[in-house]
């Protein structure tokens, strides 16, 4: 590369990149997951109730009660209130026990041995803006290191130890584009779908049964509640998701083409009666404006319970649900 200006883009470019990779990488590592807050740890009196009372009815109807004010529409396989034993309170929706961090993380996706972090509610969007970063990276390494490479393979190059270099790092960062690009679309689907990695592998359930779409509130609104907002904060690594981490807004009515006409478990008697008036209790004004722009819903069902999803750790990730 002789011409000069050439060589200050490529400058610019790769020190730019390399920053935003540093950058979001760092966040990635250092941002603490977020546990649920108080008002999901049971009081000593209830602790004191379940601890006498056994597996059951009268234990689940101990917490159906401390449940009661709580935005939980979710609930486990079972139908049962979704409870951890080890952290000793009602799991907000999307949330779930992480083995190796030995807590309940909010919205949590998986645990990732790369960044040695759980990613999940407070960092998923500096883990995607990592994936993005590291990403071009990688391609623009590949891309400006492809003409010395081709000059390898024609013996183009000067005879000297330089040339085998200039061919490992055309291997590696073509190889490391190759993984990350599939990593990263598949977690592009994930946030246009409104999913995380467990839910992707087994779906939410709720009380008319599973959905596997149950959180989806379409393309706009599914990026908005992970990026926030304000577009200018969304290719920086700055916190700006919506929410808290423990209410989210949910679209039963409205299925995209993936989804079955009629979910699981729900006949067609109690859809008409309970798919159009969900949620039953407000959501957590963060939340609930997502819902304001085209979609309205009936506060007046009563009847609908508090509840959890359900979820088994997929292979192919490092956490375990307990």
């Amino acid at each position: 590369m002789e011409n000069i200006g050439e060589q200050v883009v490529c400058l610019i470019a790769y020190h730019l990149l390399f920053a935003m990779f540093v950058w979001s990488y760092w966040k990635t590592i250092l941002t603490l997951p977020m546990n649920p807050s108080k008002e999901f740890h049971l009081s000593y009196a209830e602790k004191e109730l379940l601890e006498r009372e056994p597996r059951g009815e009268a234990h689940q109807e101990v917490l159906r009660r401390a449940a009661k004010d709580l935005p939980i529409y979710t609930r486990t396989m079972s139908g049962a209130i979704r409870y951890c034993d080890r952290c000793q309170l009602i799991k907000p929706d999307r949330c779930h026990h992480c083995s190796v961090c030995d807590k309940c993380i909010l919205k949590m996706d998986h645990h990732c041995p790369w960044v040695n972090n759980c990613v999940g509610f407070s960092n998923y969007k500096f883990f995607l803006l990592f994936l993005a970063y590291s990403l071009l990276y990688c391609l623009f390494i590949a891309a400006t290191d492809l003409q010395y490479f081709i000059k390898f393979w024609t013996n183009g190059l000067p005879d000297t130890q330089a040339k085998f270099h200039i061919m490992f790092l055309f291997f590696a960062a073509a190889m490391f584009s190759v993984s990350l690009s599939s990593l990263f679309g598949y977690h592009c689907w994930l946030v246009s779908k409104n999913k995380s990695t467990l839910e992707a592998f087994r779906s939410p359930v709720f009380r008319h049964g599973t959905d596997k779409n149950g959180f989806s509130l379409g393309f706009s609104k599914n990026m908005r509640q992970v990026f926030g907002d304000e577009k200018k904060y969304w290719l920086l690594p700055i916190f700006s998701s919506l929410g808290d981490g423990c209410s989210f807004p949910t679209c039963l009515v409205n299925q995209d083409p993936e989804q079955p006409s009629t979910p699981a478990g729900l006949n067609s008697s109690s859809k008409n009666s309970e798919n159009h008036q969900f949620p039953a209790k407000p959501l957590r004004e963060s939340q609930s404006h997502l819902l304001t722009d085209s979609q309205s819903w009936t506060e007046g069902s009563t009847s609908l319970g508090k509840g959890n999803a359900g979820m088994s750790n997929p292979a192919l990730t490092m956490e375990n649900e307990t």
